[in-house]
């Protein structure tokens, strides 16, 4: 498909929108339209200048629009791409539900099968820490007292989503396989329930903001693109916390999906 079937030739010079943006609209457009696919190298510098008789400099300020804004990513030597996003449905209702305990699946293994996707973990770092304020809070500790973080990176298909740090009490995860590198079967959530702390609910508080530079970095994240922040507290059924999860998650590649009750 040549860059005439992708993308609207007219700007209008005399618009108060600048001519570059206009260049930028039309390419978002097609993106979010299909006709430039995740993974498809965009027009060349060349042949959008062609396309829409302009300099050189602002096809580039357009380009750098999308890249700004996470649609795009310049791979050195290649050329500049619609930024891939994984296809991931994040089902708040389900992804926690026993059956994947039972069948020896974490909750990131589940969901990463529903889109054929394959999920690994690295930059694991187990440590028994002083507990941050917020966590304390959460866990119903004293602040500072120790417990044990799981920090680890998610990734699908080679890309990397999210990272987590689990925050478990000591007296929870000392001499289990929680303090392994890998938890075993149904994850850290089975092995709690191994020791009859029987999981009852979770409470989850998600909000979005920009990512710090090191999270941008562990994230491989294009400029403008923002992360959610998602703090679980998983509770048993004596309405006792059991461990508080802090998230960063990619913001474009998850949907965030939950089922409420109307009652």
């Amino acid at each position: 498909m040549g860059t005439g079937d992708l993308l609207d030739r007219h700007v209008d010079p005399t618009s108060d929108r600048a001519v570059f943006r206009q260049i930028a609209d039309h390419l978002r457009t097609a993106i979010r339209a299909g006709r430039l696919e995740a993974g498809q190298k965009l027009p060349s510098e060349a042949e959008l200048m062609e396309h829409y008789g302009v300099a050189r400099m602002t096809v580039r300020q357009a380009v750098q629009e999308l890249k700004s804004e996470g649609l795009a990513v310049a791979e050195h030597g290649r050329g500049v791409f619609v930024r891939a996003r994984p296809p991931v449905k994040r089902l708040a209702s389900d992804r926690f539900a026993r059956r994947h305990r039972k069948d020896g699946k974490a909750a990131f293994l589940a969901e990463s099968e529903t889109v054929g996707a394959t999920a690994t973990v690295d930059r694991i770092q187990i440590s028994e820490v002083p507990a941050p304020d917020d966590v304390a809070e959460r866990l119903k500790v004293r602040g500072g007292e120790m417990v044990v973080a799981r920090a680890r990176r998610y990734s699908l298909d080679g890309r990397p989503v999210e990272t987590a740090t689990s925050y478990i009490p000591v007296e929870l995860a000392r001499g289990t396989r929680i303090m392994d590198a890998n938890p075993g079967p149904g994850g850290i959530y089975a092995r709690i329930e191994e020791q009859g702390r029987v999981l009852d609910r979770f409470v989850e508080d998600v909000s979005t903001r920009m990512p710090t530079s090191e999270e941008a970095q562990l994230l491989a994240l294009g400029p403008g693109t923002p992360v959610f922040r998602l703090i679980r507290t998983a509770y048993d059924l004596e309405g006792r916390p059991v461990e508080v999860c802090d998230t960063i998650m990619s913001g474009d590649a998850y949907q965030l999906s939950y089922e409420l009750p109307a009652h």
